[in-house]
C-alpha cells in the first residue's frame, strides 16, 4: 500500500509566514494599531484569521471591514508578497521523492484554489500534486465546509486508508484533524505558529523541515529504497 501525504500549503509547503506578517501589519496599520513582530504573530496566529485580529486588539467592526468586498484589504496585500515566496527547505526534494515512489500528494488548504494552483505553476511543483482541496473563492472562504470536513469526504471518495495517510501542517489544526481521522500528524515548525503551541497540541511527530519527513515514512514502512 503506499502512502497518502496531506500537506498544508501556507506555512507549510510555501515559506510565506513573513508575506502573512507583513499583510498583517498592513491591516494593524491602517486601523491605527501598532505592528509586531514574528513571535508574536507565531504567538496569537489562527484560523480564520478573524480570530488573529481580535487577538491583537481589533474591533468587531474593523475586523467587519477587514472582511468586506472578499477580504479583499487583505487578499491585495498578501498576494503580491506571496507570488516572491518560496518552498519551505526540503518541499520540493519530498514532493520527488513521493512521486518517484508513487505515494500521492494532495494538500488541504484554507486558501482559495486558483492563486494556490497558480503558486504551484509558478514554483513549478504543480506535476508533482494529484490535489488540492482548498476553498473556491474569496467570497466562499471560511464561509463553507472545514478542510476537516473536506478531507474526510475526499478519503471517502478515493479509498484512502487512515492507516497508510500522513497530514504534515504548520498549526495545531492540521493535528486535530490528524485525530478526528485517525492520521499520522507531523507538525513542522518554523511557520505560523510557535513550536511551543505546536508541541502543546501533541502531533506524532514534530519536524524542523520537509527532509526529517522520510525517516518518519521510513519507521512507518513506506518509501524503503528512497
Amino acid at each position: 500500500m503506499k502512502p497518502t501525504l496531506v500537506f498544508d500549503w501556507n506555512g507549510t509547503l510555501l515559506d510565506d509566514a513573513s508575506a502573512l506578517l507583513q499583510t498583517t501589519n498592513s491591516i494593524l496599520d491602517r486601523f491605527g494599531h501598532a505592528a509586531i513582530d514574528m513571535n508574536t504573530f507565531r504567538e496569537h496566529c489562527d484560523v480564520p484569521l478573524s480570530l488573529l485580529y481580535r487577538s491583537l486588539g481589533m474591533s468587531r467592526d474593523e475586523v467587519a471591514a477587514v472582511d468586506q468586498d472578499g477580504s479583499a484589504i487583505f487578499h491585495d496585500t498578501y498576494e503580491p508578497l506571496a507570488s516572491r515566496a518560496d518552498l519551505r527547505e526540503g518541499a520540493r526534494r519530498m514532493l520527488e521523492l513521493a512521486r518517484q515512489q508513487a505515494a500521492s500528494s494532495i494538500i488541504v488548504s484554507n486558501h482559495i484554489v486558483d492563486p494556490l494552483r497558480a503558486q504551484l505553476r509558478r514554483l513549478e511543483i504543480d506535476g508533482y500534486i494529484d490535489d488540492v482541496i482548498a476553498f473556491e473563492s474569496r467570497a466562499s472562504q471560511y464561509q463553507s465546509m472545514s478542510k476537516g470536513d473536506r478531507l474526510r469526504l475526499y478519503m471517502q471518495k478515493n479509498n484512502l486508508e487512515p492507516a497508510s495517510t500522513f497530514i504534515i501542517g504548520d498549526m495545531p489544526v492540521e493535528i486535530d484533524i490528524a485525530r478526528n481521522l485517525g492520521l499520522t500528524s507531523i507538525s513542522i515548525t518554523g511557520g505560523f505558529v510557535s513550536e511551543w503551541r505546536l508541541r502543546a497540541a501533541r502531533p506524532d511527530y514534530t519536524v524542523k523541515n520537509h527532509y526529517e519527513l522520510l525517516p518518519i515514512l521510513k519507521r512507518h514502512g513506506f518509501f524503503p529504497d528512497a
